[in-house]
């Protein structure tokens, strides 16, 4: 008998029946979520922002589960999340509510944000890096270091243009009204409730090195009545934007985030590194003989060089400083003389310490002579200088020079390659999947908070789909194969370069010891037609796929890629 629900159902008086424990499927990620987060630390980290009466406040652990949810699911906005909860029921079972609890209003996030503090947020974000040591995703062997802006919650419509004396003060000024504000309304004894919004923001920190040039200068005659913290900056579609950046330091092993800051737009990425690394260290606390930190060239600069070298870390960091045109003369052409403490320039003249920056721990030589700069046949390309030709050196270029080389050799270029596809996956997903493309609030301090959440909750995600999602299955490790087994060498053009590529940098950097089986095929590299062999068979059917895939005129190394 086929039943019919009635048009207008009258709602029951009482419901015995109802057990969300069951309306929750066993295997939804909420319930996974649920079981490997800890927020054990919480009560301890935010006991000394409540009173000891008065109303009863929201569970901080709720509050912080709520603004998971806000980044997990990507919901647009605090008062979307509210709305949402009181109509999703596992959010009522992931939040410990059942049907009849009241929902809190939604300013109750933004006063426990402002309340707290940062410390809280930080503190959520290293317990997901401890869990991820912890299950075995981090290796700590290669990092990656990268930034990327992120649109500020201002409209350009709000920038005013004056003086930088007013500017500066209208910041400070800023700053100090915030503080203000906070502090005009202390907690008191007969109210613990979460509504009150008493807590001081974190105190300014010291001045980030910012980089130098167009956008420093526009940002001192240039500020947002909005976010004052917000400074102008250009993004990669070439627009310019009220923004702030966001540094990550990545481990190489499962993409999980070890360190992460948000600053200012017009921080110079390069200035960052020794933090993260030294970040990446407590967080971890892994002790290993040696690490890699592989970057661009905004993060190849002498000083990143040499704080690798201090530390023993491997620099996998591109080159920053510019090349010359196709017609100037290189710097590796002059010799420095570090008896005399001179150097010689390709005609072989001499150019003698001129200045000493100590600050800058560098010298400036000069041409003993500016005559002979005015004659010599080089001078076209070398200086049009009327003082004749003048050059820098860093006090320890020795270090520096070793460590471009480490950066340059074949495991330094594959460390790039790895750390683009590495870190533009990290930002894609925290873009993508949890809006970390744009400042939900406004203050430097509260897109820190914003940054350690979604990092939380990307670690977190990791840590499901790794360890906890499904059972880690045995990888196949590049240290236990053997290269002349016909199962790897038989490979399609493209797998073997790739191959090569891998066991290059294993053997380079120390991870796999050269032995005579990974060093004959390292060596086919070299050889063409040795690896053409290798690779495709030297059969008639395997040489004629190979012309096939040339084509006509084309070399053998275009297939290849070698």
């Amino acid at each position: 008998m086929m039943g019919m629900q009635p048009s207008a159902q009258e709602q029951a008086l009482f419901s015995y029946r109802i057990n969300l424990e069951q309306r929750v499927r066993p295997d939804h990620p909420l319930r996974q979520l649920h079981a490997i987060l800890d927020l054990s630390f919480v009560l301890p980290a935010v006991a000394h922002c409540y009173g000891r009466s008065g109303n009863v406040s929201v569970d901080p652990r709720v509050i912080l589960k709520m603004m998971l949810l806000l980044f997990y699911y990507n919901i647009p906005s605090e008062r979307e999340l509210m709305a949402q909860i009181s109509e999703r029921l596992d959010f009522l079972w992931f939040l410990g509510y059942d049907l009849e609890t009241a929902i809190p209003d939604h300013s109750v996030l933004s006063k426990a944000r402002a309340r707290w503090g940062t410390e809280v947020f930080e503190a959520l974000f290293c317990r997901t890096v401890e869990q991820c040591v912890q299950a075995g995703l981090v290796d700590g062997r290669l990092l990656h270091v990268d930034s990327t802006t992120l649109k500020a919650n201002a409209s350009k419509d709000s920038v005013i243009k004056s003086s930088p004396e007013l500017v500066s003060a209208l910041r400070q000024a800023y700053q100090e009204q915030e503080r203000k504000l906070e502090q005009s309304a202390p907690a008191k004894e007969d109210d613990g409730s979460a509504g009150n919004d008493s807590a001081e923001p974190p105190a300014p920190e010291a001045q980030e090195p910012t980089s130098e040039g167009k956008r420093a200068e526009v940002n001192r005659t240039h500020i947002s009545l909005t976010d004052p913290e917000a400074q102008i900056a250009r993004i990669k579609t070439g627009v310019s934007e009220l923004s702030y950046k966001e540094h990550r330091l990545v481990d190489d092993a499962k993409g999980v985030i070890t360190a992460i800051k948000a600053t200012v737009s017009t921080v110079g990425d390069g200035s960052q590194l020794p933090g993260l690394v030294q970040h990446h260290r407590s967080h971890t606390e892994l002790k290993l003989a040696e690490i890699t930190v592989a970057g661009d060239h905004h993060y190849g600069t002498a000083s990143n060089y040499l704080f690798c070298a201090q530390e023993g870390i491997r620099p996998h960091l591109a080159q920053a400083s510019a090349h010359p045109g196709p017609d100037k003369l290189a710097l590796k052409e002059f010799i420095y003389e570090p008896d005399q403490d001179r150097v010689r320039c390709p005609a072989g003249h001499y150019l003698l310490l001129h200045q000493n920056k100590p600050q800058e721990q560098a010298k400036v030589y000069l041409i003993e002579d500016a005559k002979l700069c005015a004659q010599c046949p080089l001078r076209k390309r070398c200086t049009t200088s009327s003082q004749g030709r003048s050059l820098q050196r860093h006090v320890y270029s020795e270090q520096i020079e070793q460590a471009r080389q480490q950066a340059n050799s074949v495991a330094g270029r594959y460390s790039r390659k790895r750390r683009k596809h590495v870190m533009e996956g990290s930002f894609a997903d925290a873009a993508n999947n949890h809006g970390a493309k744009r400042a939900r609030w406004r203050g430097l301090w509260r897109q820190r908070v914003q940054s350690w959440l979604i990092a939380a909750v990307q670690n977190l995600r990791i840590l499901l789909r790794k360890a906890v999602a499904r059972p880690a299955k045995p990888a196949l490790s590049l240290a236990k194969m053997d290269p002349t087994r016909p199962n790897i060498l038989r490979l399609d053009p493209k797998s073997a370069k790739t191959w090569w590529w891998k066991l290059r940098y294993r053997v380079e950097v120390g991870l796999l010891a050269e032995t005579a089986n990974t060093t004959s095929f390292l060596d086919h590299r070299s050889n063409t037609a040795a690896l053409q062999n290798l690779v495709l068979g030297n059969t008639p059917s395997r040489r004629r796929l190979l012309r096939s895939r040339l084509g006509p005129g084309a070399k053998e190394d275009d297939e290849l890629g070698i």
